[in-house]
């Protein structure tokens, strides 16, 4: 702890590097405090970087330079990439390091040669990826195609009378576009569902399962978020599982109990909201399907792609590997909501009907000329004018989207702005790393944390702030956590987030 200190470490990343590497810790920094942004979850390249010069590593030593390959690759990871093209990566290192690019080409030549980065081609680019991402793509392609192979689970299916069994019990006449989806899943052991809100896919999902379940076919539902999960569960009727918890997250080492040696027991999994599913993830989880096993793939290819690298989804689609069903025609309940029809034409490249409504609707258009007024006025909205008049929570009820954390409207502003309009801090309060967070604040998790479960982008209600115990809890879907106000940077307050951070909140939008 002296020798962290001494160097710049604060007492919650040293804690979090002793227990890594134990009593090789003062060692292992000392050879390469570089390991530590690839070892220890939290530390980034920024840190360990700090670290190294205080040490006395020179800016052009090549541990320095290698490690920096991976933290450019990293930031790009960040913005969903899984590899940059190399005529790009070059360049960027170059600027993140401020060293000639000659070190960046020998750097990257050193990664290459043991494996830390793959050069691949996509297309006629040449890029490079980081290892185990290159891996993870790879591996679902092949586990896809493996998977779409073989032989159907469940017996030949006489689907004229299953419709006509399906449609008696549940009351509802499906239209031609659902028929033909419903046969195809029935005869497919791999199938994509997608379309835009409003096109039946929950529709055609349940028929599925519940003729499926008539023949004691065993089912298993998935999706990314605990909201996703229970949305499904109340659509279908089907309990559906977080894919962390499906597939029986380690708290200790953050991976799986579950996978290829330890598959799941279906004969068919379903994954709802799969354009939020990143490419790890995806990785775990189909790694866990048994071979045996159908796959069914639910989601929204014109939604944005998912937070962490990759885009799973629409890869699988424009693959052209595994039968899609592609619906695009909006029922008439849907139709009825213009959030939705406003949705289909932005789709179609038309402009929406942003006309004040005559009648009550669930989609206003409010103008706003810069960025002082608008921030205004979506205070007032959220404060005032949305509870008043729909008898909505302002904290709990309403969720305030925006493109970009940075500028006058970004995130981050409108989070200090709504904050201070309707959670006042009052003595109870603690300030870290940059944020304020009191008692009733609404916050969001911005890491996965598998010790406490909780991941990235759940939202949580501040209970608590003790400043004697330096400690504050937080709860989530019900569930107490507490944070050390030393990891407090896992947390942001979450009145308004940006649209990608936002996806899989299930609370009225404005």
């Amino acid at each position: 702890m002296v020798f962290l200190h001494s160097n710049g470490v604060g007492t919650a990343r040293a804690v979090r590097i002793f227990k890594t590497y134990g009593g090789d810790a003062v060692r292992v920094m000392s050879e390469n405090p570089y390991r530590l942004a690839r070892d220890i979850r939290g530390i980034g390249f920024k840190t360990a970087d700090a670290i190294a010069m205080k040490l006395g590593i020179e800016k052009t030593a090549m541990i320095r330079v290698r490690a920096g390959i991976s933290y450019a690759l990293t930031e790009a990871m960040d913005e969903g990439h899984c590899g940059l093209p190399t005529a790009e990566l070059m360049p960027l290192a170059e600027k993140l390091l401020e060293v000639p690019i000659d070190l960046v080409r020998a750097a990257l030549d050193l990664e290459t040669s043991e494996g830390i980065v793959i050069a691949d081609s996509v297309g006629e680019t040449r890029c490079v990826f980081l290892a185990g991402l290159h891996r993870a793509e790879r591996f679902i392609a092949e586990r896809l195609i493996q998977l779409a192979n073989g032989k159907l689970p469940w017996a030949w299916i006489d689907t004229d009378k299953a419709l006509t069994w399906v449609e008696d019990r549940i009351g509802l006449v499906l239209a031609e576009s659902q028929v033909a989806a419903i046969r195809l899943a029935l005869m497919s052991k791999t199938l994509v569902v997608t379309g835009g809100p409003g096109v039946g896919k929950t529709t055609i999902v349940k028929r599925i399962l519940r003729i499926l379940a008539a023949k004691s076919v065993r089912l298993l539902l998935c999706a990314p978020t605990g909201r996703a999960a229970k949305r499904m569960t109340e659509a279908t009727g089907f309990e559906a599982k977080t894919i962390h918890r499906l597939l029986e997250v380690d708290p200790k080492t953050g991976g799986f109990k579950r996978g290829d040696d330890n598959p799941l027991e279906c004969d068919l999994l379903v994954i709802d909201e799969a354009s939020m599913v990143d490419v790890m993830l995806m990785q775990a989880l189909i790694k866990a399907v048994p071979g045996t096993a159908a796959l069914l793939i639910v989601g929204d290819i014109d939604q944005l792609p998912s937070v962490g690298p990759g885009q799973v989804l629409a890869d699988v689609i424009s693959s052209g590997a595994i039968p899609v069903v592609r619906l695009t025609e909006v029922f008439r309940q849907a139709a009825q909501s213009r959030i939705i029809t406003t949705a289909h034409r932005i789709n179609h490249g038309l402009i929406p009907d942003l006309r004040p409504p005559g009648i009550d609707t669930d989609f206003y258009f409010v103008q706003a000329e810069d960025p002082e007024i608008a921030v205004q006025r979506i205070v007032e909205l959220v404060k005032i004018r949305i509870p008043k008049r729909f008898g909505f929570d302002p904290i709990r009820d309403i969720q305030v989207l925006c493109p970009m954390n940075r500028g006058g409207v970004g995130a981050r502003s409108l989070n200090i702005e709504l904050q201070a309009a309707l959670n006042p801090a009052g003595e109870q309060k603690v300030e870290r790393f940059g944020w304020i967070f009191a008692p009733g604040d609404k916050v969001m998790q911005i890491q996965n944390d598998y010790d406490k479960e909780v991941y990235n982008g759940d939202i949580g209600y501040v209970d608590e702030v003790d400043l004697d115990d330096g400690e504050l809890v937080a709860s989530f879907d019900g569930r107490a956590v507490s944070y050390a106000f030393g990891e407090l940077d896992a947390l942001v307050p979450a009145y308004a987030a940006t649209i990608t951070k936002a996806k899989a909140q299930n609370t009225p939008r404005l």
